[in-house]
């Protein structure tokens, strides 16, 4: 908005990336929603609701599996933007939150606008529908959905099949970096990291 920078040094481009080793294009396509108006507001709105109900719901004390959901879902729509004409993937990153959140909570009920009351689960497909209604392309949306999905069934639903397991691992050192480690019962801090500090002061009282 300051046109200290413009759209055209962030998008993705596989060939200035790979070629001309633009490497911050990986990240800075996914921090551009356009202008400054409806569709920029509508997705810092769902972006941040659904980031943080996600965080504060099933990720709640678990960071490093937050973080790992983000790289995850980064790594694979990077892969998928090779070959799909998109240049800029946040608004899919975005629906990417809302997929995963509204399968972890499918008897919650939604209101659209006052228009529309559905299962959580309808979520992404009514806000593809809104976004043909305007004109846009849906593949993001189709995109956001696919990997949204791709990590919901790996992480939720094939651990619980017969033969399944977990093939998504958070990764040893995401932990260390985000996830503090457990209060241990048996510790006695020192008296400087005690509350209030050092007893100065404290004694015998007199006559006592």
């Amino acid at each position: 908005q300051l046109e200290l920078i413009t759209p055209f040094q962030l998008y993705f481009n596989p060939e200035l990336i790979f070629k001309n080793f633009q490497v911050w294009r990986l990240i800075t396509n996914y921090l551009f929603f356009g202008p400054v108006g409806f569709n920029f507001l509508f997705n810092m709105i769902f972006l941040y609701r659904y980031c943080r109900m996600l965080e504060e719901g099933s990720f709640r004390g678990r960071t490093a599996d937050f973080v790992f959901m983000f790289l995850f879902g980064g790594l694979l729509m990077t892969l998928f933007g090779l070959f799909v004409n998109l240049v800029f993937l946040g608004q899919a990153f975005t629906i990417m939150l809302v997929y995963v959140w509204s399968r972890r909570n499918p008897y919650v009920r939604m209101n659209f606008f006052g228009l529309l009351i559905f299962q959580a689960p309808f979520l992404p497909w009514v806000l593809m529908g809104f976004s043909l209604l305007l004109g846009n392309s849906i593949i993001v949306d189709l995109l956001g959905i696919a990997v949204g999905h791709i990590y919901f069934f790996l992480e939720d639903v094939f651990p619980n099949q017969p033969g399944g397991g977990r093939l998504l691992r958070t990764p040893s050192v995401l932990k260390a970096i985000f996830d503090t480690p457990e209060d241990d019962p048996n510790y006695n801090p020192l008296p400087e990291d005690r509350p209030g500090g050092f007893p100065w002061g404290e004694g015998q009282r007199l006559g006592g």
